[in-house]
């Protein structure tokens, strides 16, 4: 404002008071206590009123203007603030992921020590922990960041996921319950507490919980596979029960996970070990008879090994190789199989003409060696039946069939319908059956029924 201006706004009010003092020479008298009173113009009271409220307005422009400035200095201050923190932290994180430990603690607590109430920089300690091996520690940065944000999914998965690492599984899977109770149909907590209850072999409470991840899973692209999982749980579910003496459950279960999944060869096992159970013996051999025909696994063969043997009836099993040889002359793993029986039964020369027509083949498996050792030891020919004994311990082999997993190569003593190492369903198979597969066929003479 101009000082002409000034004195013209100077010049316009004192007209108008002069102005308005003559239209209202009154006086008027104002009481402000009980007695109390003072005496003025009408026109010096309307002046005066509206100078006071002109002051009074003022002072309250003025302080709004001033609390503009300190609530923006303040907001601009803690802008700076966060910026400088938020920095700190990604030079923390950056150090944490290119492995200078060291320097990130340094960073990582430094954000702390400015702003104690980050989360994120809590669970980067955690992790940070972690890596030098502190797991309590860490659980201690996790909790802390639990107690800011208790309901923070991502506390809350990095916690249980800490918990499991440490072997505290029944807390990490109250943690995966806690989440489903704010988000049920959170996908990633419900697969940790199956997968949990599946490492504990809780396999009813698997199946409820795959139930529901496939309801929450409509219309994703892994449904095929997660629908696969819930088979193989049901199955696992009926094995229990098998195991517990409810064999009719069981076996309605196994032909239901049959009739939905064929080609499933521990369902196939498993029925024919129920029917076994139960004394029928006929039946178990139809099933694994049939299992071996349609999916060429040698735990269909042991099996009935096993059975035939405990029924003393080895003559039935005899009966059945030679027929399915008779039809199929180029199956190396019957062959396998039957000459392993021969030597069970001393049949030393049918067991030996099977062994080395497939050992002439090209096989290097370590049972056709120990096989061969065996043959040649009965036959009394010591130096071969120790070359061939070393050839099969050379081979990193086992005198006894063994079975490997197709999913992950781990072999182990005894079939399984599940690897313990990967978790894989139906992947083991006779070890080194990829050797057997890859022999050239075998041209052997027929043998006929009776044939001793």
């Amino acid at each position: 404002m101009t000082l002409m201006t000034f004195l013209l706004l100077i010049i316009f009010f004192l007209s108008f008071f002069i102005y308005f003092s003559n239209l209202n020479p009154q006086t008027v008298t104002i009481y402000y206590l009980a007695g109390e009173s003072f005496a003025a113009s009408a026109a010096f009271i309307v002046i005066g009123a509206l100078l006071i409220g002109l002051f009074l307005g003022s002072m309250a422009y003025g302080y709004g203007m001033l609390s503009t400035r300190m609530r923006d200095w303040r907001k601009d201050r803690h802008y700076k603030k966060t910026r400088e923190i938020s920095a700190m932290y990604r030079e923390g994180v950056g150090r944490l992921l290119s492995g200078d430990l060291k320097k990130a603690r340094v960073l990582l607590q430094k954000t702390l020590d400015k702003d104690p109430k980050r989360v994120d920089t809590q669970i980067a300690m955690a992790t940070l922990c972690l890596q030098e091996g502190q797991s309590e520690e860490a659980l201690k940065w996790l909790n802390r960041a639990r107690e800011l944000e208790p309901q923070s999914l991502e506390v809350l998965f990095k916690l249980a996921a800490t918990l499991e690492e440490l072997g505290r599984d029944d807390e990490a899977d109250q943690i995966y319950k806690e989440i489903l109770n704010v988000e049920k149909d959170n996908r990633k907590a419900i697969r940790g507490s199956r997968d949990l209850a599946m490492k504990t072999e809780r396999w009813a409470e698997a199946l409820e919980l795959q139930k529901r991840l496939l309801k929450a899973m409509q219309g994703s692209p892994r449904i095929a596979d997660e629908k696969k999982k819930l088979l193989y749980i049901k199955y696992e579910v009926a094995h229990q029960q098998l195991e517990t003496g409810e064999i009719d459950t069981a076996k309605s279960e196994f032909n239901d996970v049959i009739s939905q999944d064929p080609e499933f060869v521990p369902a196939r096992v498993s029925l024919g070990d129920a029917l076994h159970q139960q004394g029928k013996i006929e039946e178990a051999a139809r099933i694994w008879q049939d299992g071996y025909r349609r999916l060429h696994k040698g735990i269909f063969l042991a099996r009935l090994e096993d059975l035939y043997l405990e029924a003393e009836d080895p003559a039935t099993l005899l009966n059945f190789y030679r027929n399915a040889m008779s039809q199929d002359a180029n199956d190396v793993m019957l062959r396998l199989y039957y000459a392993k029986l021969c030597l069970r039964l001393e049949m030393v020369d049918e067991a030996g003409e099977q062994i080395f027509a497939i050992e002439s083949s090209g096989s290097e498996h370590p049972l056709v060696h120990f096989l061969a050792a065996e043959v040649h030891r009965r036959r009394k020919r010591t130096d071969e039946a120790l070359e061939e004994y070393r050839l099969a311990m050379g081979m990193g082999g086992r005198m006894e069939v063994s079975y490997e997993c197709e999913a992950c190569g781990e072999t182990f003593g005894e079939w399984l319908s599940r690897c313990r190492e990967c978790g894989a369903w139906g992947t083991l198979g006779l070890s080194g059956r990829s050797d057997l597969a890859n022999v050239k066929p075998v041209e052997m003479r027929e043998i006929y029924h009776g044939e001793q």
